[in-house]
């Protein structure tokens, strides 16, 4: 009989230390959730108010390696690497337009250049909003990018002639894909003298036009006119970046708290501001082209995306039947993690099973006891997996919830809650239901978490808001 871990004998959970990182990107000093959860799991001492903590990442990656208050390592604990890393991002400004490799461009990425890509393995990942959090994700509709060529000349004159006919002549899904990657292609390449002069151009005249002088807002649909603010804002953060054009070729997305998405490998995305919890497959590779100071590899993302259109469906999680409206599932198509929210009001108590496998808790809002011990927002958790199930209590004098996060290996890979629209995402996207509603990828609104998703749906009702063919 196989010798029973050392970990799996311990009663209950086990206090980590997790590994906070501060970048460029983050929020500085005490308006930042990860500051906050770092000072409360003693990651940091104290919070510097100038420095923008932006990651704080919770699992067995070498790059952050979580610790027990002993200061063992969680890995030598467990015995092996997880599967999955649990994060909290706290992101004040744009995050770099990245995608992630595939397992097998990992591989050849490590091989090829070890120093910028430190792992062999992909990394899909889930975004669940803290806050309304914003996003670029998915490249836009080939009628969306056309119209958006015409409208802006600057944005056309960084584009190649090859690029700009193919778009406008796009018709069937192949030449379609053709013209996003010539586009992309063109745009990430064009020469920097051309790019920079053409984005001062765009935005003398695109600050010209959000002044009282110009016509009434409403005269300009709110698609296009949120497109020209993104661009304002991104070359505000990075000045002479041509990457702050990017709003006219991806989507651009705003999240309410609690609703999530789920990134493919090989799609293209850009973080803007906000703060989430991400769950991903253990790995920090990521392919970068733009507003970053950090290494960029122009040449692989090109050749490495899939230009599928339009961006992820907004999941608003599944509600699990043996718990009802206190824990949300949100599960994607990849067996590495899913991720459970559990919700415990005022006076209740929730007796939550073993998975059965090795997990990652976070305290998210609140306070309460678990399994009879304090617990505060910030404070996160190994659950072995062979410990019992946890109590989770809220006095009946709290003024609000207690709220947290358990992150594991997917559980219910046959049943995911986080599906891509249309053809976004390529083979992640079979198999799957079709959510209830897609107004918050419109932006008209919220969903609901269901026990059982709608079976069916007349066609173009996933659809977003799209321009007319030209």
């Amino acid at each position: 009989m196989a010798e029973v871990p050392e970990y799996n004998n311990r009663k209950s959970v086990v206090p980590l230390v997790p590994s906070a990182k501060d970048y460029a990107w983050g929020i500085r000093g005490m308006d930042s959730r990860v500051a906050r959860y770092a000072l409360e799991s003693k990651s940091i001492d104290e919070v510097d108010p100038d420095t923008p903590y932006a990651e704080l990442w919770i699992g067995t990656h070498p790059k952050g390696p979580s610790k027990l208050k002993s200061g063992e390592d969680l890995r030598d604990v467990v015995g092996e690497d997880l599967p999955f890393l649990f994060k909290v991002l706290s992101a004040g400004k744009a995050l770099s337009i990245q995608a992630h490799p595939d397992k097998e461009l990992a591989a050849r990425l490590n091989s090829e250049n070890p120093n910028a890509y430190g792992d062999d393995n992909h990394k899909p990942e889930m975004a669940i909003a803290l806050t309304p959090f914003e996003a670029m994700c998915g490249f836009r509709q080939i009628e969306e990018i056309a119209f958006l060529i015409k409208k802006h000349p600057e944005f056309a004159a960084c584009l190649s002639q090859e690029a700009k006919l193919a778009t406008f002549l796009a018709q069937d899904p192949d030449s379609q894909k053709d013209a996003l990657q010539k586009v992309f292609s063109s745009f990430m390449q064009c020469d920097a003298t051309v790019s920079s002069k053409n984005l001062a151009l765009l935005l003398l005249r695109l600050q010209a036009e959000q002044s009282k002088f110009h016509r009434h807002p409403h005269d300009e649909p709110a698609w296009e006119r949120k497109c020209s603010r993104a661009v304002l804002r991104l070359a505000q953060q990075f000045p002479g970046d041509a990457g702050a054009m990017a709003p006219f070729f991806l989507n651009y997305l705003l999240i309410a708290p609690g609703e999530s998405f789920f990134m493919a490998a090989n799609e293209p995305h850009a973080y803007v501001a906000g703060e989430i919890i991400e769950c991903m497959a253990c790995s920090d590779n990521v392919v970068r082209a733009g507003l970053t100071p950090k290494f960029k590899d122009v040449d692989n993302l090109v050749e490495m995306l899939t230009y599928s259109m339009g961006g992820p469906t907004i999941d608003a999680g599944a509600y699990m039947e043996e718990t009802g409206s206190k824990v949300i599932r949100y599960t994607p198509p990849v067996p590495e993690f899913e991720v459970m929210m559990l919700h415990i009001n005022p006076g209740e108590t929730l007796n939550y099973k073993n998975p059965g496998v090795p997990g990652i808790l976070i305290i998210l809002e609140g306070s309460g006891e678990l399994d009879g011990k304090l617990v505060r927002p910030g404070r996160s958790y190994f659950w072995p997996t062979d410990s019992p199930e946890l109590e989770f209590v809220v006095a009946k004098d709290r003024r609000g919830p207690m709220k947290v996060a358990l992150a594991h290996k997917n559980c219910h890979l046959h049943s995911p809650t986080a599906i891509n629209r249309m053809n976004f995402g390529g083979a992640s996207s079979r198999r799957t239901s079709v959510p209830p509603s897609p107004l918050p990828y419109m932006g008209l609104g919220n969903t609901t978490p269901s026990f059982e998703r709608e079976e069916a749906i007349k066609d173009g009702a996933l659809d977003h808001a799209k321009m007319p063919k030209l």
